[in-house]
Formats: structure tokens, sequence, C-alpha cells
């Protein structure tokens, strides 16, 4: 993180404006975690700020500290537009794209408040005044411990945001192992874990936090695991009575398309799931298979080399055709 950029942030700080936090439609463990770490030490400074985010988040990450106070604007939309109307400093996290915070992003692009963005995807979008962008980073917590060290206040650091930091930075790294993960995040870890992260019970919440539907869906989404030899390809389906079925919540599917990536000399694991008349999409791949390029060509989506995100409007049996028929072309020309 260049000095300018930091001092322009500080400057920005001292004026003490009112302040919004903001994650990506959906948050996962990286963009709950980022924001609350961020909220807390923003706090411990006096500011006047608050989490907003477009929607609700999965249940294994509610225990987190002050998770409790994220205002989500699907369940209270008119605070919710009053507090981004008020802002005078935005931050968003996680996401260098504003059509990311789905219902948010009209009230982003209106807004007169200055933007900071915080962030570990690729090509991130010119919309904020300050930016913080490094796609080599682990994940943005791993850049939120980075951001407040670059501001003198590591030493601040105390166990909420420590503990918020290391469960992003855990999640985004699948447990430390995607390739990622460098010696810096081990030593960030390391020092979290200091500061009072408790990596033992933060685990336990996150991945052994499980409901009898899940692993019921779970069982379903395996049932429905293909395997295209030719191309080393797995993906998984996943329709909306399926998910009725099994009583699906927020979070659910979160982790489902990694099980393609373990059968033995997989190179793209992908899920489909159907939500009303689109299909989400998830995509994951090993070694230096860009899935972020095959998202942005031809899902409307993006992410990173070994993990990204689409969609296709339509039904999940026409994604998995256009899915087949698009394949070939990627996997000849990455793979």
């Amino acid at each position: 993180m260049n000095i300018y950029d930091i001092e322009a942030t500080k400057i920005l700080l001292e004026k003490q404006p009112k302040i919004s936090i903001i994650p990506h439609k959906s948050p996962d463990g990286d963009a709950i975690g980022s924001c609350l770490g961020l909220f807390h030490y923003l706090k411990l400074h006096h500011c006047d700020v608050t989490v907003v985010s477009p929607n609700d988040f999965p249940d294994f990450l509610k225990w987190l500290p002050a998770a409790d106070e994220i205002l989500i604007y699907d369940n209270n939309p008119e605070k919710a537009t009053k507090q981004i109307e008020a802002s005078k400093l935005i931050f968003t996290l996680d996401f260098n794209a504003l059509k990311r915070a789905d219902t948010l992003t009209p009230l982003l692009e209106n807004s007169k408040a200055t933007f900071v963005m915080i962030d570990h995807h690729q090509a991130p979008d010119d919309y904020a005044k300050v930016t913080f962008s490094n796609p080599k980073a682990s994940s943005t917590c791993e850049m939120i411990y980075t951001f407040i060290d670059a501001m003198g206040n590591k030493n601040q650091i105390d166990k909420e945001i420590a503990t918020c930091l290391y469960t992003g930075i855990m999640t985004d790294t699948g447990n430390f192992k995607y390739p990622t993960t460098t010696s810096n995040t081990f030593k960030i870890g390391a020092f979290l874990i200091e500061k009072g992260a408790n990596n033992s019970q933060i685990n336990s919440n996150v991945f052994d936090n499980n409901s009898y539907n899940k692993l019921q869906l779970l069982s379903t989404a395996l049932k429905n695991l293909v395997y295209i030899k030719e191309y080393d390809t797995a993906y998984i389906t996943l329709t909306s009575e399926e998910l009725q079925k099994c009583d699906h919540q927020k979070g659910d599917t979160e982790g489902f398309v990694n099980y393609g990536l373990t059968i033995k000399d997989t190179k793209l694991a992908v899920i489909f799931i159907q939500e009303g008349d689109f299909v989400k999409i998830s995509l994951r791949s090993k070694g230096n298979n860009d899935v972020n390029l095959f998202a942005r060509k031809c899902f409307n989506g993006g992410g990173h080399i070994n993990a990204a995100g689409g969609r296709f409007d339509g039904s999940i049996d026409e994604a998995v055709t256009y899915f087949k028929q698009v394949l070939p072309d990627f996997i000849h020309k990455n793979m």
C-alpha cells in the first residue's frame, strides 16, 4: 500500500465523517470478516461507522463480534438507505465493481460520498477516490491487516479485530491451503493468534456448525456430481426443488464446489445452483488454470485465477448445455 493513499485516507478519517462499510452481495467469511475487522478498528478511533450489507449472510458467521450490528438492506431498506445517503465516506470491501453490491448499487452510484476500495480481485473499476487493490493477497482480511499496519496502528489490533480478520483469512484460503497462501499469510495468522484470535474455536465455529438439512443437501449435490474425464472437469447441479426439499438456508452450499476438485487429476470444478430465473455459478481450478477469464468471458462474472463466480440467465439445464459448449475451447486454450 503506497504512502500517498494511506496519507489520503488518514486525512479523510480526520474529518470524522459518517462512514458506511459495504460488502458484496451474499457476503462470505472474507467479506464479513474484513468489514467487521475494519468496523472495530474505526470504532477504536471514535468513528461514526456502520456496516451495511445488501442481504443476509450465513449463520456460521453470526457469532463474529458485532455481527448483530450489521445493517441488512433486505431486512430494513429504509434505514439502510438513510445510512448510505447520510454517509460522507464509504469503504467498499472484497469487491471492485459497484454492480457486485446488487440492491445497494443504485444508492452507491448516486452517493456523493468519497469512496475507498480495499479488495483483492482482478481488474478493479475506477469509482473510488482511494483504491487499495492487490490481487496477489490471500484475502481482503489480509489487506485490512496490512492497511492497519500501514496506518501505523498494528499495535491497536485487539481480540475482536484479530478474530474477524483471522476468520476471513482462514475461509478465503481454504484453511491456508490455496495457492494465494504465502509465508506472509502464515505470519499474519500467527500475529492475529497472538492478539487473541482463538484459531481452534474459530475453525469449529465455521466448519463444525452444520445442520442436518445442510448435510442432506450435500448428499444430494454429490449424487448429482458429474465427471467429464476428457476435460478433467467435474460439475454439480442443484435445482430449486432440491434446495427447497432440504430447507436450504443462506450459506448451506458454501464449499460444495470444492468436492469436485478432490477427484484425482481434476483441473476444473463447477457448481450450478438455480436461483429463481437465473443460475448461480461457482468455478474452482488448480494451478494456473484461470477461471476468472472463463467467468468473465462466458458467465458475466469474475474473481480470481483459481476461484471465480458468475451467472446464467435461464434454466439449470440450459446453463449446463451452454457450459458444455464453451468448455472445450476454454480447456484447449487454458489447460
